[in-house]
């Protein structure tokens, strides 16, 4: 048996109601109370009385996945959100409206950390951690004990939301009963505070991927329409590198080539920050232009199109791809375009092809070929990972909805400058009428409506069923 000794501060009859709410607490978390005993005494320090209770459990506890949290009174967050609270202002003090907001955070989130998905995954886990043999291979058990970590630590954050929750809501009754100001005050604060911090966490659940967390490879590449789509390929490259100084990302030019006239025929930007391939993801498919061409003399309104392609660059933690030596092609080439004299005359440029998959990065901005070469080899490896990604997402549905397939034929977005100006996402409707705003690098309203759009499917009861 384990003993868990409960000091309660407070007045007579409000620390005889204390009392009962903490032993419901337990008992709603499937705790059986065998032996109580009692004595009050006032605290040397604080004119109150202290009772001191001494329960006894068994030593088996529920497990964080399992254990359904609850009020006093048996309200749980399928009956708060079942209820229809009316959520109304932050500025209302009304407690019901905080727990209704709350738990449909709550919700959102169990739903973005696929909560159905982490039970059995977490079972799994445990049961290859207890594996005696698991630790001859360092490496996977290594890797194995990181994931049993992440995921014991997203289940016990949330459910710890939900304890507090109700905490509160207890606490909220039980000073109206004693008509005890102060505390109801002090506990509708911590509602609204709470309130305020899941709100940020719902964004932070947008990003739950392991790839998430990683930078990222973007790759902008011209579509048919000749010089007017390379210009457009220019514009979508420049509103990329935007974008990554507004969120104070590091960009670094990988590989471009330019066009004959304007723009780039195909260009590849390294950005390096915290979330950076989450973010940039969103971003994967084919990109509309529709404007009067400055290119056109008849002035005709033309349509273009850019494809957009990231890579995650994934850190040692993660699984690489294995790359023979004897599988890649390396080329050599002098490099085009602006470069001086040392760079157009030498055959600095470097190619590699990966033979089995015909994947290929080159490399021609840096001086020497050496650094050529290292820098090339990191996209090949970043394009062996997404592809080996690709490949296992065909196993798993799960993946599919971030890894969209580039082509013309499915534009995810229209940036509209003529006869009317509009920037619309075709996948979530999400439309801005200033194009020049978006082209400045102002994309956080649609990665964030994209990633919105993608996560928060799927079928509540089964999410429920599931807690």
């Amino acid at each position: 048996m384990r003993s868990v000794v409960v000091q309660i501060l407070g007045r007579s009859k409000l620390l005889r109601n204390s009392t009962r709410i903490g032993a419901s607490l337990f008992q709603s978390r499937g705790f059986s109370i065998f032996a109580t005993e009692t004595s009050c005494f006032r605290s040397r320090f604080r004119n109150k009385w202290r009772s001191q209770y001494v329960w006894n459990f068994p030593r088996s506890f529920g497990s964080p996945a399992t254990a359904e949290a609850s009020s006093s009174d048996g309200l749980t967050l399928e009956r708060i959100i079942a209820s229809n609270w009316i959520i109304n202002d932050e500025n209302e003090s009304d407690w019901k409206s905080h727990a209704a907001a709350i738990a449909q955070s709550l919700h959102l989130i169990k739903k973005r950390l696929r909560w159905k998905t982490l039970i059995p995954k977490l079972q799994e886990l445990s049961k290859e951690l207890n594996d005696p043999e698991l630790w001859n291979d360092p490496q996977h058990a290594g890797k194995v004990s990181r994931e049993h970590g992440t995921i014991m630590g997203k289940m016990k954050e949330f459910n710890g939301y939900e304890k507090e929750l109700f905490e509160h809501i207890d606490m909220i009754k039980l000073a109206r009963e004693e008509n005890d100001a102060v505390m109801e005050a002090e506990s509708m604060n911590a509602l609204l505070a709470m309130r305020k911090l899941l709100k940020e966490k719902e964004l932070e659940a947008l990003l739950a991927w392991d790839e998430d967390s990683c930078s990222c490879f973007i790759e902008v590449q011209a579509g048919a329409g000749g010089t007017e789509s390379m210009d457009w390929a220019s514009m979508v490259m420049q509103m990329y590198k935007k974008w990554a100084e507004l969120r104070g990302y590091s960009v670094t030019v990988i590989d471009e080539m330019p066009g004959e006239i304007a723009g780039i025929k195909r260009a590849t930007i390294r950005v390096d920050g915290e979330y950076a391939f989450g973010y940039a993801k969103t971003e994967v498919g084919a990109h509309r232009l529709v404007r009067i061409s400055p290119f056109d003399s008849n002035k005709r309104r033309h349509t273009s199109f850019a494809s957009v392609a990231v890579t995650p660059i994934l850190g040692d933690e993660f699984s690489h791809f294995q790359i023979n030596e004897s599988d890649l092609r390396i080329e050599r080439f002098r490099a085009g375009g602006a470069g001086g004299q040392h760079v157009n005359t030498t055959e600095s440029a470097v190619r590699i092809t990966h033979i089995p998959t015909g994947i290929s990065a080159s490399c021609q901005n840096e001086r020497s070929q050496h650094q050529n070469k290292a820098s090339a080899m990191a996209v090949l490896q970043s394009r062996l990972d997404q592809h080996e990604m690709n490949r296992q997402a065909e196993k798993n549905a799960v993946h599919k909805q971030s890894l969209t397939s580039i082509n013309f034929g499915s534009q995810i977005r229209s940036y509209v400058l003529h006869p009317y100006r509009m920037v619309k996402d075709h996948r979530t409707d999400y439309e801005v009428s200033d194009p020049n705003f978006v082209l400045q690098g102002n994309l956080d309203g649609f990665m964030l409506s994209s990633l919105s759009a993608n996560m928060d499917t799927g079928d509540d009861d089964e999410l429920f069923e599931a807690a």
